[in-house]
């Protein structure tokens, strides 16, 4: 497997302030993990920038200047009481978008099998017109209406298992039947939406999990109706917005899955990409707050995408 590895210095500079839960240092923990002998085949890449014109694919322009214009020269504003910019987010937050769409042209021209983009900030509860919850910009729905766009591909998938609902993504393509949107999520939880009943035009599926569910919970709600409708949907690609936040020792959350488990995600989902899409499959950095517990779930996320075991 040619498996590239997105990452970049400006992520680091993205400074949410003293003791918010979405830091440089997860980065830092994920590198260290990937430094190691076994992941010496990764082919990392370089973050390119980003344009404006590529966020417009999800976000209107007066969000996407209302955004910007709040970026601070000193300090820190907030977009919400969890949102945080500073100085040099707006540079961060472009790279993740300009990893993402990079990642989508790298797979889809048979460059590479598919990809993780090690970036932040994350994005799947930023909104079309409205940032939230870590997110400034949506990184996995730009890259999902980029590569229908520019490839017309006619069916995309993502797959969300991030232990909070991916809201902002749901409400990208809610109404848009070329992309089907799956999230396994706890509730109650932030955000507060994701319940079953939320289907969209037939592409979206929830699936909610409760404080206290195990690896078992998780694959059993998989097996049983995401990995099925998923199948049926017969991806041309497939994106995953990988959070792991679910990890039992992650402080925001209260479902107990350990590494295993997103090592069997990870694989069922490259064993449905290969049938259905050609193995294509981009993975991109969601949540994940303990940094032991994400830099181990990481690697052996990644040691799946390299074709390990």
């Amino acid at each position: 497997m040619a498996t590239l590895y997105y990452a970049h210095p400006d992520f680091l500079l993205h400074d949410t302030g003293d003791n918010h839960p979405e830091c440089a240092d997860r980065l830092n923990a994920i590198e260290q993990a990937l430094e190691a002998t076994n992941f010496s085949n990764l082919i990392r890449v370089l973050a390119p920038l980003g344009t404006e014109q590529q966020v417009r694919l999800i976000h209107s322009q007066f969000h996407i200047e209302t955004v910007l214009d709040a970026v601070p020269e000193q300090g820190h504003a907030y977009l919400d009481a969890d949102t945080v910019l500073s100085k040099y987010s707006k540079l961060a937050a472009l790279r993740a978008v300009g990893a993402v769409c990079d990642a989508v042209d790298k797979v889809l021209t048979h460059q590479a099998d598919n990809a993780f983009c090690a970036i932040r900030p994350p994005g799947h509860h930023a909104e079309p017109e409205l940032s939230m919850g870590f997110c400034i910009f949506n990184n996995v729905a730009i890259a999902a209406e980029y590569a229908r766009l520019h490839y017309s591909l006619k069916r995309i998938a993502i797959i969300d298992f991030d232990v909070h609902h991916g809201n902002g993504t749901q409400a990208a393509f809610y109404k848009n039947p070329a992309v089907f949107y799956a999230s396994s999520h706890e509730m109650p939880n932030y955000p507060g939406t994701g319940f079953p009943n939320e289907v969209g035009l037939g592409n979206i599926v929830n699936v909610p999990l409760r404080a206290g569910d195990a690896g078992i919970e998780f694959r059993h709600k998989y097996t049983s109706i995401i990995l099925p409708a998923l199948r049926s949907f017969k991806p041309e690609l497939l994106l995953i917005s990988a959070g792991f936040d679910a990890h039992k020792d992650d402080p925001l959350s209260s479902v107990n899955l350990v590494e295993d488990d997103f090592r069997w995600i990870t694989q069922e989902l490259m064993d449905c990409a290969e049938q259905y899409c050609k193995g294509r499959v981009i993975s991109v950095l969601e949540g994940g707050y303990d940094l032991k517990a994400l830099a181990a779930s990481v690697a052996v996320h990644v040691k799946t995408l390299l074709g390990g075991v």
